[in-house]
């Protein structure tokens, strides 16, 4: 799929709200968290992830933002995923949203999920598991072992039942036992983090001192987001 399951899409376009000064050649997380919830607060949406998510409430956690400064460091290493862990969701961010990696989402949804919720930690955990078993069942190996076209067929299939799950009449729990609802939170994590990096900003265009008033939605055919 090239770009992988997301494509986002790239429109000169778009509506525009001015919210600070001239642009800055770098920006802390806190800072682009902080256009980000301005943004939000005008109207704006971010890409992928649905209001509910509880990923919005974390990133409102100020707190946490003094260590994610901390997130380059050489000698990384995660403080909540144990290192498979990490791996798989390494795997999996850069399968959902190309570029992944050079933003460390897994790095901040490590830091994230670490001061989070005993319940939503453990939703996460069950995520990574639901896809770690699925790639064991198909392929017989690991899923940070699949390649590429291997990723694709997991995530699409994922994709397409948690589209089957929304236009049925299941009830929440049943959708969530679902590997589509696995899909659907590990893209909500995954994607917040993202796009509220500079690296994923920057992709939409955002220069420093705007944001949009409405982001590119996902140009896949299946209308992930």
């Amino acid at each position: 799929m090239g770009r992988g399951i997301f494509v986002m899409a790239k429109d000169s376009n778009l509506g525009l709200i001015r919210i600070g000064a001239a642009a800055k050649e770098r920006l802390t997380r806190r800072e682009m968290v902080g256009r980000l919830l301005a943004g939000a607060g005008a109207g704006a949406s971010w890409p992928l992830v649905v209001a509910s998510h509880p990923i919005h409430e974390c990133l409102a956690n100020a707190e946490i933002f003094e260590e994610a400064e901390k997130l380059g460091a050489a000698n990384w290493k995660p403080v909540f995923l144990n290192p498979q862990q990490n791996e798989t969701l390494s795997a999996l961010s850069e399968s959902i949203v190309p570029g992944s990696a050079k933003a460390q989402v897994n790095r901040f949804l490590d830091l994230l999920l670490s001061v989070d919720k005993p319940e939503r930690q453990q939703e996460f955990v069950e995520s990574l598991a639901a896809f770690e078993s699925e790639s064991q069942k198909r392929f017989g190996k690991q899923l940070p072992s699949l390649d590429a076209s291997q990723k694709d067929m997991l995530l699409t299939d994922a994709s397409a039942q948690s589209l089957e799950a929304k236009s049925s009449e299941a009830s929440a729990g049943e959708k969530h036992s679902a590997l589509g609802g696995h899909f659907e939170n590990l893209k909500g994590w995954i994607s917040g983090a993202y796009y509220s990096s500079e690296v994923g900003v920057r992709e939409l265009g955002w220069t420093g001192d705007y944001v949009f008033e409405s982001f590119p939605g996902c140009t896949h055919p299946d209308e992930h987001g």
